[in-house]
């Protein structure tokens, strides 16, 4: 009996070391850095504990686009260590009705944002542990209560330097809700008839390079070889703006400079490239939930 208490005890201890904080503050927004709002989020986090480790994710996503800073939160979690905690600051409806929140994943990683869409795929992705809503009497800024256009600073970062300090547990944030978020719709991967269809979440902006969510698995269904000329078409709000023939190459030197191909980007998901040219801008293609593709042979 007293064996099985202590291995009992054992086991929850490991859980909770699993999904504990771990000084890892991550921060993401819409700011830029023209200005001083990520230095005074920042500020406000040391102001928590000096000892918290601090990084950016990005700073650049574009002006209210909660659905890339849904997928950036998506490409870069799984990298971090279990315990992170990612603060996300992409809020148009800053001042709203929208619930401010803390998402613990079945991963262990703890997401401090509004609940406005930006958690759609780090729920599909890294599942809902639970689900938090901040209580700003304890959990704010102090002297803040007049401001009510910046919660980045006065309560996401503060409370997700609290929390990735250990000043306060998962269950000190606030009140339990529903095990949900707020989603925004897009068209999952899906094969039927012959056919694979997905999204275009994000391009890669640097070199225009336009990135599916078909993942290999998906994908791998068309039984598609190197080499093979693939049938893509690319739809806006459900209206045909490309059609091509793309062959299907490891890599982009597979076919001469300009041309186009299909390929594996460097998170095994189906992409499209001009090799040494700008796919986006030369076909005036570009992202977000109402963008969708159908491939096949």
């Amino acid at each position: 009996m007293r064996k099985s208490l202590l291995l009992l005890l054992f086991c929850a201890g490991i859980q909770l070391c699993l999904f504990s904080q771990n000084s890892i503050l991550v921060f993401q927004s819409d700011f830029g850095l023209k200005d001083g709002a990520v230095s005074a989020m920042k500020g406000v986090a040391m102001g928590v504990s000096p000892q918290l480790k601090i990084f950016d994710l990005t700073h650049e996503i574009p002006a209210f686009n909660i659905w890339e800073a849904a997928y950036r939160l998506q490409q870069t979690a799984q990298y971090w260590p279990v315990g992170t905690v990612f603060v996300s600051v992409v809020d148009p409806g800053v001042g709203s009705e929208r619930k401010s929140v803390v998402l613990k994943t079945k991963s262990g990683h703890f997401f401090v944002t509004p609940d406005n869409g930006t958690l759609t795929l780090i729920a599909q992705h890294l599942g809902i542990d639970s689900v938090r809503e901040i209580d700003e009497v304890k959990n704010r800024l102090k002297n803040s209560n007049a401001s009510y256009t910046f919660h980045g600073r006065d309560v996401y970062a503060y409370t997700g330097a609290r929390l990735a300090s250990g000043t306060i547990r998962f269950d000190e944030v606030g009140g339990v809700l529903p095990a949900q978020v707020v989603t925004i719709d897009f068209q999952q991967p899906v094969f039927e008839n012959g056919v694979v269809k997905g999204n275009i979440p994000i391009l890669d902006i640097q070199y225009g390079n336009v990135w599916t969510n078909i993942d290999k698995e998906t994908f791998n269904k068309l039984e598609p070889k190197y080499g093979d000329k693939l049938n893509v078409q690319i739809f806006h709000n459900q209206k045909l703006v490309y059609k091509g023939v793309l062959p299907y190459e490891t890599t982009f030197s597979g076919v001469p400079n300009g041309k186009p191909l299909c390929y594996l980007n460097s998170l095994l998901n189906v992409s499209f490239a001009l090799n040494q040219g700008n796919f986006s801008r030369v076909n005036k293609i570009f992202s977000g939930p109402d963008w969708s593709v159908t491939i096949s042979k």
